[in-house]
């Protein structure tokens, strides 16, 4: 007999950006909408389960959470290598465990849900008789460049690339080149990136349904598009569920020098600085943001790694440290004129406790989609500083169309941001522009928590997956009594 409830199988690819939307994802299914839920992670190696997440919960754990074995892809990818390139070569190489582990199970889950670099991995989902959706962790306006690639021509292509003109997406904002993805920045043309990126798209517009990491309100031109037959929905044959803001939950964290410093200061008086876990800056750019914060005079939490100027410059995580206690990387007796306001913190910080604090009024953010959607239910307004992947597209969203961040002159990726441009970013947000951009990302934070209650929006495009899950398995059970 099946399962009296449907099973979704969720894949994880490597990468804290994925890892934590798809377990969110896994959550709402499985507390929220009667699913159980299997998480399978894909991961480069098992540092992974050092997250809080594989730690046994306090609380009843609905998710069973299972890491495939580690894969070498050493053999299969050279220096010259993109980071996209070797995610999607390592998902394909956990193929075979995924295969073997759903095929023991003792009853077929009812539908396989996969990220942006997993979705070779439908191909099981078929050979199982699953339902196959697709999850996208970031915007949907980002899902309306991946279902439109395979439908660029060479001469779209040329004019964006190398002539440098906006790219036109059906029923969307164009992508001005300065915002564009990196695929796009690639000099040397490399055709196995984009078509790799092709099939990407093709996949995932043949999938049952895609589920994306926003909501109705904050992207309603994009998910018109996405449904329109006179615009990308001629293309995209599933249907689109907006399922977000899917974020980390604020947990009740045991006292720390962080948050003890924090519930000394003023409220909404400090930004926090942070890059993400794959955020790197140069040497030079470094010092410019530490003299930046400094001239501001605004209080700050920095989440401070040790910068790389390219490959060669491995040594500077061989730090030395000056007489304050300043690393080397930092101006010299930077912790000393900054000790009474501010604070800066080695490589990690609990972000979600932190950008929840009432002392917290902007955030210097790298534009990462889970980063930024923790602003957003926060209320916190921010400086927006893209470095790789689709963040040129998130800063121009938040600081354009949404009006909810600044950012620099220059784009970050195209030369050094000085001293005196961050000072003026920092306080734009923290005092000159601040309150009304406050006012803005304080609407999105009462949006975001409407859509994700019993009724709203996301939680009603889960409610619709959900129906879909259970007619699968009603089939499915109703072939098994038939045999």
């Amino acid at each position: 007999m099946q399962n009296t409830n449907p099973h979704a199988v969720l894949l994880a690819s490597p990468g804290m950006g994925h890892f934590i939307p798809v377990v969110e994802l896994g959550k709402r299914l499985a507390t929220h909408h009667g699913f159980d839920v299997t998480i399978f992670v894909v991961v480069a190696d098992a540092s992974i389960t050092e997250s809080p997440l594989f730690k046994p919960p306090r609380t009843p754990n609905p998710l069973n959470l299972v890491l495939l074995p580690p894969v070498d892809i050493s053999a299969l990818v050279d220096s010259t290598s993109s980071v996209a390139s070797q995610l999607v070569i390592m998902m394909r190489e956990a193929l075979p465990s995924l295969r073997a582990d759903i095929s023991a199970m003792k009853y077929h889950p009812t539908a396989l849900i996969v990220d942006l670099f997993g979705t070779e991995a439908l191909a099981i989902a078929e050979e199982f008789d699953m339902l196959k959706y697709v999850f996208i962790t970031s915007t949907a306006w980002f899902l309306a460049v991946t279902v439109h690639f395979p439908y660029i021509d060479e001469e779209a292509e040329h004019n964006h690339r190398v002539m440098k003109r906006p790219l036109d997406i059906p029923g969307c904002r164009s992508i001005r080149f300065e915002d564009t993805l990196d695929l796009f920045l690639d000099q040397t043309g490399d055709r196995n990136l984009f078509s790799g990126f092709t099939r990407v798209g093709m996949e995932i517009s043949n999938a049952d349904g895609i589920l994306v990491n926003t909501w109705q309100d904050l992207e309603p031109l994009t998910l018109r598009a996405l449904e329109n037959e006179k615009f990308l929905g001629r293309v995209v044959k599933a249907s689109v569920y907006p399922v977000g803001p899917l974020v980390r939950p604020t947990r009740q964290s045991s006292k720390s020098e962080v948050m003890d410093w924090l519930d000394m200061q003023p409220m909404e008086s400090v930004i926090y600085v942070s890059f993400g876990s794959g955020g790197t800056l140069s040497a030079k750019q470094t010092s410019e943001l530490a003299w930046g914060l400094e001239l501001s005079q605004h209080r700050f939490i920095w989440v401070v790694r040790p910068p790389v100027d390219g490959d060669a410059s491995a040594n500077f995580f061989n730090v030395t440290n000056s007489h304050d206690g300043t690393p080397s990387f930092l101006p010299d007796g930077f912790f000393t004129r900054i000790r009474n306001r501010g604070m800066v913190v080695p490589m990690w910080a609990p972000q979600t406790e932190i950008l929840a604090h009432k002392s917290i009024g902007g955030f210097f953010s790298h534009c990462g989609w889970n980063s930024t959607l923790e602003s957003m239910v926060n209320g916190v307004p921010m400086v927006a500083w893209p470095l790789y992947a689709e963040q040129q597209m998130n800063a121009a969203m938040l600081t354009e169309e949404l009006e909810v961040a600044v950012q620099p002159k220059i784009r970050p990726n195209a030369g050094v941001i000085e001293r005196e441009e961050i000072a003026e970013m920092v306080r734009r947000v923290m005092e000159l522009k601040g309150n009304e951009m406050r006012d803005k990302v304080k609407e999105l934070q009462r949006s975001a928590n409407h859509v994700l209650m019993q009724g709203g929006s996301s939680y009603n495009s889960l409610s619709r997956v959900s129906k879909e899950c259970e007619l699968k398995l009603h089939r499915l059970s109703a072939m098994a009594l038939g045999a």
